[in-house]
């Protein structure tokens, strides 16, 4: 039998840009370099290191950080800007890297391995890599080098911003276990409490812990990964091309109340969009998820199984509006500050497909080609469902090469690109 002795190779790069939408912003405007930038009236989208240091963070209310920051410089959204700026460096990952893996807009993996005869060490091709989005975009990117996924993303955190931390073989969990439990990834404030309610606040102390103690804690799913994951057990491969497993859509409400009205045409907006894509890419979907975030800005997810898979714009909506509709009650109570509709268990088109509902599917089928193909003819504005029309700009806005100028992408929604390019689905991340 014959046992391989070779040591791991720290060939996995995870190259995350820095507050990218507020990068950009100040990357195209000089008055801005050097101060706080905020970007989103409403919701924070993204902030600058300048304004993080005030306490500012994204997804908070845009009250809450102006009364942290009130020096801040606030800025609208511009994702067409946004948009191309994430093109212009995954193609700088592609000439890096023969497998890239886009995870977000702003984010990827990238294995180098075999390339040590070519292009040098992994640090020495992420250190290329840096100084190129940097000469060539104007960006800050930051770099993490390991042996695993889950640790070169872990590397790359702890090198912000715009710095390059390598991992080296062997020194793994001498620069994992140290570190607070929340910077492990997957890791949030509500599973971080549960382990600090039972004494667990190292990724060391996490490690020491019994892996049947943890799936008590953190139930069964989380608690086997976070006993693998905190001493660095993470077989993945950076894999490009795989298929995605959802897709889905959002819009930030901001803090203002909404009629019941306004939101309805929000889940219009989000469907339509989402359910274009759906049929673009030739995919149908079974289950359909609500997603909310309520006036202190918890989240809560909702879901639906339909009897078959669609991609019908009708069928998806009912099926949301009735999950909407069960919970007026609470968002009257709470607020809403963003809703969200994302579609799983997708299935490539077959001629097996039927609609969930005794719906007349042809008409409705009709409808939905028509108006996909006046729009990839004329473009996304061409035509609007009527609902839709007195919306304004605000659903306007993508966030992905690839997308069409009227999708905004959920920020949940899983990310397999296609190889040699970045996938369609964005986290607007920073």
């Amino acid at each position: 039998m014959f046992v391989s002795t070779s040591r791991p190779v720290a060939s996995i790069l995870h190259a995350d840009l820095d507050a990218f939408f507020a990068s950009v912003e100040q990357r195209d405007d000089p008055a801005l370099r050097g101060k706080p930038v905020i970007v989103g009236p409403g919701v924070v989208l993204a902030a600058s290191y300048e304004a993080r240091a005030c306490g500012v963070r994204s997804a908070m209310g845009g009250t809450k950080a102006r009364n942290l920051c009130p020096d801040a410089i606030v800025v609208s959204p511009r994702f067409k800007a946004y948009v191309e700026a994430s093109r212009e460096v995954f193609k700088i990952f592609e000439d890096t890297a023969p497998v890239v893996e886009a995870i977000s807009i702003d984010e990827a993996f990238l294995d180098v391995r075999g390339l040590e005869h070519i292009s040098g060490t992994a640090a020495q091709i992420a250190a290329r890599l840096r100084a190129r989005v940097r000469e060539e975009v104007g960006l800050p990117i930051s770099v993490g080098v390991a042996t695993t996924k889950h640790l070169a993303k872990v590397a790359s955190n702890e090198a912000k911003p715009d710095g390059l931390l390598v991992v080296s073989p062997g020194a793994e969990l001498a620069f994992l276990h140290p570190l607070p439990v929340e910077r492990l990834w997957g890791v949030g404030p509500a599973t971080a409490q549960r382990l600090r309610e039972h004494g667990i606040v190292t990724v060391g102390q996490l490690a020491g812990m019994p892996e049947a103690v943890l799936v008590t804690i953190a139930g069964r799913a989380v608690g086997r990964r976070l006993h693998a994951i905190s001493h660095n057990r993470d077989p993945r491969r950076v894999r490009a091309g795989r298929g995605r497993r959802s897709i889905g859509s959002q819009s930030a409400l901001g803090s203002r109340g909404r009629s019941w009205e306004s939101l309805d045409t929000v889940a219009v907006g989000l469907v339509d969009r989402v359910a274009r894509r759906m049929r673009k890419g030739d995919r149908v979907g079974r289950t359909v998820i609500l997603r909310l975030r309520w006036g202190d800005f918890t989240r809560a997810t909702r879901s639906k199984t339909l009897a078959h898979p669609t991609a019908s714009t009708t069928t998806l909506l009912i099926a949301l509006r009735a999950l909407l509709a069960a919970e007026r009650e609470m968002i009257a109570r709470r607020g809403l500050t963003l809703l969200g509709v994302t579609i799983t268990n997708l299935e490539h088109a077959g001629a097996d497909v039927q609609l969930e509902l005794p719906l007349d599917g042809t008409r409705a089928e009709t409808i939905d080609q028509t108006m996909d193909a006046i729009r990839d003819r004329f473009g996304t504005t061409a035509v609007r469902r009527a609902r839709l029309l007195t919306s304004g700009d605000r659903m306007s806005a993508w966030l992905m090469p690839g997308d069409a100028p009227d999708a905004v992408d959920d920020l949940f929604a899983d990310r397999r690109p296609r190889r040699g390019r970045p996938g369609p689905t964005p986290t607007p991340r920073s």
